[in-house]
């Protein structure tokens, strides 16, 4: 059974950095692609960006040159590094895989 879980949530200032993790079971990973999601409050999931299974990756334009994902398959680990975080930036942050999901981390940027 594929699960993928997230850590690494929490609340920082804005302009402040975290580092998100997304540990998958129950599936190769080294041969996975990994989307990251985020879902602000009352607003829809939006797409982050992805990872595929070489490293390659893909953004959207609002965290463009500030997020950066990385993996780890040895530890079947992707990771999200958040930098000049900024308010708009809170929500709960998810990854996923071939339509599953993992349970998300909430994200507070604030003062």
């Amino acid at each position: 059974q594929v699960q993928l879980v997230e850590s690494g949530g929490g609340l920082v200032q804005p302009g402040g950095s975290l580092r998100l993790s997304c540990t998958a079971s129950g599936m190769d990973f080294s041969l996975s692609g990994i989307s990251w999601y985020r879902q602000a409050p009352g607003k829809q999931r939006e797409l982050v960006g992805f990872i595929n299974y070489s490293g390659a990756t893909q953004y959207v334009d609002s965290v463009k040159g500030r997020f950066t994902f990385s993996r780890d398959n040895g530890k079947k680990t992707a990771y999200l590094q958040m930098n000049d975080l900024m308010p708009e930036d809170t929500a709960v942050y998810y990854c996923s895989y071939s339509g599953l999901w993992g349970q998300g981390t909430q994200v507070t940027v604030s003062s």
